[in-house]
């Protein structure tokens, strides 16, 4: 029968197979079909049946598979075992290219034959499973260790067979493969760490920490077996730990923890990886473990920790990103790799991991070529490491902010990669392509004689099995696609990790620059290089590079950090002097470098990116005030990676998911977190929106509506932190009437000024007021009760303690709460009955005036409804115009004494008459006394959708309300220019006169002189 070799329907298309005469090639499919499967779903259950159409066995291997089956048949006959189940032609093609399977088939044709007869051949096999088998196999042994050892070498043997047939034939896929040899590894290391423990209680006791708790083994896999991708032939590497230092209790001789626990792990990995005439088990390899193969074997949680916190190196971190507990004490483990996690993945970005990486895959390189070792499909270029290396890279760099970015697995990085934009899905496709297809190689060549390899033959019969194996026809098709692959591979490598700072300057110059920095170049000469760089004032450039150089900032950097700032600084010089005023982009920039020389992290993210570099400098030149916050908080680098979400500012719906993702990434008890991540949240954004702002032409509300979304998002969820931090202490405060509703929250949070009128600036604070609704007398159920108006204030102190608590990253805003009734001798959370009398009594007309621009922002829904309905009330009342109009003129007039004044011939945008305040007591006189007859104009808080209101309503002409509309907006766009370039909104005169003079001709017709 010329029966098929290679699976027709499997998970993973077989790579470079050639079904029924047609090569596989959809990379899409191969990438979509891989990485959609998930570490934790069922896997189908197949029966092994051949294509019907497959490549021939070469005449080169014909001879081998059939002197294997016939030995085979001859065992099996003289053993009198039936090979009627057994499909005949399909040993002979696995026989060809597996002399593994062939020597275990003729040495116990009884268990080759069981593994058809019992279906085992055509399903995988689940870690619980491995477990079962092992433990009623020694559940009548009384051997000790002799008996362990032999059972576990028995089940490896049988399963390893049936793993490598089931490969071989294509039954199974490449990713079921790798998940079954990590499960057989995990669960016979339970086993055998469960069945060694119980002999050693027995002699000194159970292991006990401090408190008497007892103490269990917790084993860590690293590498492929922690990321459950083990290879055929894989050795595991393991470390080796217990939870707590302590004592032994209840045995004969008493010990320590430490020495019970080194007895037991010495027994294990002799019991795993001796050698005996059943083979073995799995090469055990410790030298991951602290200090390496001088360190102890194994280590309490805390020495763990304070070695990796002391004495960590980069290549632990990329080690301990694999890390899984493999067998053991589970949970113990899983609480520690928690612990672990701040060493490997940090809190910022880590750019840094570029250069552990480049060093790291320059000793393997080295080797390779020392050891021969090019043809290696693991350590070679192009090759497994690399695919590793990358994604771990990524890892490094990212994951401390995105736990999406924290899995082990290879195939399920990728694609999460690609997902944030890290790496384009056609990198990504050819990545995890690739990596299927040289795992499988891997595999392939270590099932020939399950032996730890993964060279390529060099004789011409290995070439043609190997090749066979995966279903070519000869070695040349073959090595085609290897190639093609492997050039991916090393592409994406050198691009991606190896040649970041390729771009950074142009070699000249970069020299040049590089020794004005070093001081190899000075005075004259120095300067001169200066000036034929771009620098249009050499001399007070060279000061500035030279007070950086002496600052103390970079006197204390590191070696490190030294060393990364020398790469930088000529790539700095050169970029800033391309701008059109740079010697005052060089200060801002010897800022920031000042700010960042202690923290190479930075300092290397602007080295690793040249793009990101030529960003801030860009972007510096454009605004001193994007210069001073990325100075003041150097985190907002981080934002510069991804120009396409940096240009472009979210949507609420987007900002909202965006921070609902973050903080839900931050353990809710730790307060510092949560706080740093709403602080990083903000600034992001705000940067988002800054740069928007710069670089194109955005219009003015669009910008307040950016900055306004972002506020209210970070306050509310501000208040539901404080709600839930309440709550959790004090109980629900008991529901309120009218406004709190079952699940009402009766609180309030009101905007006023430029938040309520959503007309936020850049450096704007918040005008706040808090209302509450709860029932007089009552009090919470919560294990420690609270008076319901009591709970109401600490909710408001808590929510202003979020807003305007200085941590490393800075305040979220401050507030300005003196707008709530009586002021600052007023409570801090009015109730909503009380705060209605108030503006209904007590309240003055500039309170009034006030409530022209509140709107609710935060809070119970009802409430909010109430507040608007109070609002429209107060504001629609009959005033007296003329007395209106002497108190409004009378407030205008309060203002501008004390004031200093503006210097002669300038003009201040805000303050001077025909500026922003007049306007806008224009705009409040108009709804305080036109809002009677006319309701609309109250309707809205912001100035301008009144000013259109005002207009309509005929309270003045139309063309006087469109010109103060108009006026309103440009004299805001001046005041925001300012802003951005960190200037006080002072203007020449002569710039906005005619609306100068326009706003005071509408103000005396208005509300008369004065």
């Amino acid at each position: 029968m010329d029966g098929g070799y290679l699976p027709h329907e499997t998970n993973t298309p077989a790579v470079g197979s050639r079904i029924q005469g047609k090569v596989w090639r959809d990379r899409n499919s191969i990438f979509l079909s891989v990485l959609g499967l998930s570490l934790d779903q069922d896997l189908p259950v197949r029966t092994f049946q051949l294509p019907d159409k497959a490549v021939p066995i070469p005449d080169g291997l014909k001879e081998a598979g059939k002197d294997r089956l016939h030995a085979f048949l001859a065992s099996a006959d003289a053993a009198r075992v039936s090979v009627s189940s057994l499909p005949i032609d399909c040993l002979e093609r696995v026989f060809a290219v597996s002399d593994f399977v062939a020597q275990a088939a003729i040495r116990d044709p009884s268990i080759f034959c069981g593994l058809f007869s019992c279906g085992y051949m055509d399903r995988s096999m689940a870690e619980v499973e491995y477990g079962r088998i092992l433990r009623e196999a020694l559940a009548n042994e009384m051997g000790g260790e002799d008996s362990l050892m032999r059972a576990l070498r028995r089940l490896r043997r049988r399963e390893m067979v049936r793993i490598a047939w089931r490969d071989l034939t294509g039954v199974s896929s490449l990713y079921e493969t790798m998940g079954e040899l990590s499960g057989l590894a995990r669960s016979v290391l339970d086993v055998a760490v469960s069945r060694l423990q119980d002999e050693l209680v027995l002699r000194f006791g159970a292991p006990c920490g401090v408190d008497g708790s007892s103490q269990s083994l917790v084993v860590f896999g690293l590498g492929k077996l922690g990321a459950g991708e083990l290879n055929f032939s894989s050795d595991i590497d393991l470390v080796f730990a217990y939870p707590e230092s302590g004592e032994t209790r209840g045995g004969k001789d008493g010990v320590s923890n430490h020495e019970f626990f080194d007895r037991l792990v010495r027994r294990l990995i002799r019991i795993m990886g001796a050698a005996t005439e059943e083979g073995f088990v799995f090469r055990v390899d410790t030298r991951l473990r602290p200090f390496g193969e001088a360190g102890p074997l194994v280590m309490s949680f805390d020495g763990l920790l304070d070695y990796y916190e002391i004495h960590g190196r980069e290549w632990e971190r990329y080690a301990w990103i694999k890390a899984g507990v493999a067998a053991g004490d589970r949970t113990a483990g899983e609480r520690f790799l928690e612990d672990m996690r701040p060493f490997v993945y940090r809190r910022y970005l880590d750019f840094g991991a570029f250069d552990a990486i480049r060093d790291m895959k320059g000793m393997i390189a080295k080797e390779a070529r020392k050891k021969g070792l090019l043809d290696n499909i693991k350590l070679g270029s192009g090759g497994i490491r690399e695919i590793e290396f990358l994604c771990q890279t990524f890892q490094l760099i990212h994951g401390g902010r995105d736990p999406g970015l924290r899995a082990r697995a290879v195939l399920h990085i990728l694609p999460a990669l690609a997902d944030r934009g890290l790496l384009s899905g056609q990198a990504a496709s050819g990545l995890a392509e690739a990596y299927v297809f040289l795992r499988m190689v891997e595999n392939r060549l270590q099932e020939y004689a399950d032996q730890q390899t993964q060279e390529l033959p060099s004789d011409d019969l290995g070439r043609l099995r190997l090749a066979f194996s995966l279903g070519y026809e000869g070695w040349e098709d073959f090595h085609q696609d290897l190639q093609r692959h492997r050039h991916h591979v090393s592409e994406c490598f050198e691009r991606l990790v190896l040649r970041q700072r390729c771009k950074t300057v142009r070699g000249s110059q970069k020299g040049a620059l590089g020794d004005l920095w070093h001081h190899v170049l000075e005075g004259e000469e120095a300067e001169l290089e200066l000036a034929g760089a771009g620098f249009e004032d050499p001399a007070r450039a060279l000061r500035i590079i030279r007070d950086l150089w002496d600052s103390s900032a970079v006197r204390a950097a590191s070696a490190i950090a030294r060393q990364r700032l020398d790469r930088l600084m000529p790539a700095l010089l050169l970029a800033v002097a391309g701008t059109e005023r740079p010697t005052d982009v060089l200060l801002r920039m010897a800022r920031i470098v000042e700010v960042i020389a202690r923290r190479s992290v930075y300092v290397s993210l602007l080295v690793e990116n040249p793009e990101v570099l030529s960003r801030l400098v860009s972007l510096c030149a454009q605004s001193s005030w994007i210069a001073t916050q990325v100075s003041r908080f150097p985190i907002l680098l981080d934002e510069l990676i991804a120009p396409e979400s940096l240009f472009a500012p979210l949507s609420r719906e987007a900002l909202e998911k965006e921070l609902a993702l973050r903080l839900g990434a931050v353990p809710p008890e730790d307060e510092e977190l949560v706080m740093d991540e709403l602080r990083r949240f903000r600034l992001g954004n705000v940067l988002r929106v800054a740069v928007e702002d710069i670089t194109g032409v955005t219009p003015l509300m669009r910008v307040s509506d950016h900055l306004t979304d972002i506020a209210e998002v970070v306050l509310a969820a501000a208040c539901d932190l404080a709600w839930d931090y309440l709550v959790h202490r004090h109980g629900r405060p008991p529901t309120c009437s009218p406004a709190g509703g079952q699940d009402g929250k009766g609180f309030l949070v009101v905007a006023y000024g430029k938040f309520g009128g959503i007309e936020l600036g850049y450096g704007s604070d918040l005008d706040l007021v808090f209302i509450h609704a709860g029932e007089p007398g009552t009090r919470t159920p919560g294990p420690r009760p609270l008076e319901t108006s009591l709970f109401y204030a600490r909710l408001g102190q808590r929510i202003l303690h979020i807003l305007t608590t200085r941590t490393s990253i800075g305040t979220l805003y401050p507030v300005d709460m003196r707008l709530r009734p009586s002021g600052e001798a007023g409570l801090l959370v009015s109730r909503m009955d009380a705060f209605a009398d108030y503006q209904r009594k007590d309240a003055w007309t500039w309170e009034h005036q006030a409530l022209v621009r509140a709107r609710p922002v935060a809070g119970d829904e009802r409430l909010a409804e109430s507040f608007s309905e109070l609002r429209q009330e107060i504001l629609t009342r009959p005033r007296d115009p003329s007395a209106l109009r002497e108190e409004v003129r009378g407030m205008r007039a309060r203002m501008a004494t004390g004031r200093k004044k503006t210097p002669p011939g300038l003009f201040d945008l805000k303050h001077d008459p025909g500026g922003i305040v007049d306007i806008e007591f224009l705009v409040q006189f108009f709804v305080l006394s036109g809002a009677n007859r006319f309701p609309a104009i109250a309707r809205w808080t912001d100035n301008v959708r009144i000013l259109e209101e005002v207009a309509k309503a005929g309270m003045i002409p139309n063309e006087k309300a469109l010109f103060l509309r108009d006026s309103y907006l440009l004299l805001r766009s001046g005041v925001h220019r300012s802003d951005l370039r960190e200037e006080p909104p002072l203007v020449p005169e002569r710039e906005f006169e005619e609306i100068r003079q326009g706003v005071k001709g509408i103000w005396r017709e208005i509300l008369g002189d004065g």
